[in-house]
């Protein structure tokens, strides 16, 4: 019996590492350098000997929250599956990383040319560990919802900062109103999206480089 629950308690941990996100880090731009890969919460990684070291990362499952400070703390954004070549808002400076969805989700094949998203009165019921909504803004950088994504959730003068200036294909909006913008600064052509799936951005494919809820 004691064989028995000793076998099936190392299955358990086998299958629960299988399920988990990873995410490696990379001293320099373009995945160089010294490397860390990371395949649960990281509340301080000054104690992995990488606290501000990141450049670039690869998201290899899983959504992971990237912040600046320890415990999570200061400006933090998302990054799906991807690999991400430079951080600009971030270069040196993340100090702690978490996993906040193992499921992508949203892949919908539906959806044709044109500025009309596809309205989904679904409920979202991703939620962050406070127990509120999840970010209200998904950036994809391939039509249809495909590719590497971020995940924001507040205003963004400059999409560099977050490495998806003039990246975005699609988008995923959960809740408000936004304006999106081709320059930094919200300058340019701009246009708002309410609550809804845009699989195709026509004019302003890959030309997004600022965002802000308007309401």
């Amino acid at each position: 019996m004691k064989r028995l629950l000793a076998a099936a308690a190392v299955l358990a941990t086998l299958a629960q590492a299988a399920a988990a996100g990873e995410i490696t880090l990379f001293t320099d731009s373009d995945f160089r350098g010294a490397r860390l890969s990371i395949d649960r919460d990281a509340y301080n990684l000054a104690d992995m000997g990488f606290n501000d070291r990141a450049s670039s990362l690869v998201v290899r499952s899983g959504v992971w929250q990237v912040c600046e400070n320890k415990d999570f703390g200061g400006y933090c954004a998302e990054f799906g599956p991807g690999e991400y070549r430079e951080l600009p808002r971030f270069n040196d400076r993340i100090s702690s990383v978490r996993e906040i969805s193992r499921g992508r989700g949203g892949d919908d094949r539906r959806g044709g040319p044109g500025w009309r998203g596809e309205r989904d009165d679904r409920r979202d019921d991703r939620r962050d560990e406070r127990g509120g909504r999840g970010d209200a803004v998904q950036l994809f950088s391939g039509q249809r919802f495909e590719g590497p994504a971020v995940s924001l959730s507040g205003d963004v003068r400059e999409l560099n900062d977050v490495g998806f200036n003039d990246r975005a294909g699609s988008i995923v909006i959960h809740e408000g109103r936004w304006e999106f913008c081709e320059h930094g600064d919200f300058r340019g052509q701009c246009v708002v999206f309410g609550p809804g799936r845009y699989p195709f951005l026509e004019g302003m494919n890959n030309r997004i480089s600022s965002m802000r809820r308007v309401r």
